[in-house]
Parts: C-alpha cells; sequence; structure tokens
C-alpha cells in the first residue's frame, strides 16, 4: 500500500471518523479544508512515528512536511531515505 493511501486512510478512518471517502486531494491543505486541526496534527504526527518508524522533532512539525497527503508522504519518504 502506498504511503499517500495509507496516510488517506488515517484520515478517513481516525480524523474523519467515515467510511464514505471524504473528498480532498492529496494536494489539499489540511487546515484549509479543515479536514485536521492542531490536536489532530498531533494525533498525525504519532501515527507517522508509529507506522513508519520515524522520530519526529517538534521543529519538522511545519506546514511544509504535515499539511497535505503528498507534503507528509514526501517528508516520510525523505525521512525513510536518510535513516540508512
Amino acid at each position: 500500500m502506498s504511503i499517500e493511501l495509507q496516510i488517506r486512510e488515517y484520515l478517513i478512518q481516525n480524523v474523519l471518523f467515515s467510511d464514505n471517502a471524504f473528498e480532498f486531494d492529496n494536494n489539499d491543505s489540511f487546515l484549509e479544508k479543515g479536514i485536521i486541526d492542531s490536536v489532530a496534527v498531533m494525533e498525525l504526527v504519532l501515527f507517522v512515528e508509529e507506522q513508519f518508524n520515524i522520530a519526529i522533532t517538534d521543529h519538522e512539525i511545519i506546514p511544509d512536511n504535515f499539511d497535505s497527503v503528498n507534503n507528509l508522504a514526501h517528508f516520510i519518504r525523505s525521512r525513510q531515505n536518510n535513516k540508512g
């Protein structure tokens, strides 16, 4: 399963609490679309740390990394590539 799909499934099931597909594009801003709030951002950070075995520092929790499916997937991939 792609990273993007894992992120979307997490958001739909754990943040939006829906079994139906919520209409948002992978480039849509989570905050601007009202998909997540500040509390949900922290839950998303925990999900990423656990799901992808990545330790995330406070200075990495920025919109460039955490404000869309594509931004987050790019961040995860860059962290995975830097582990080895």
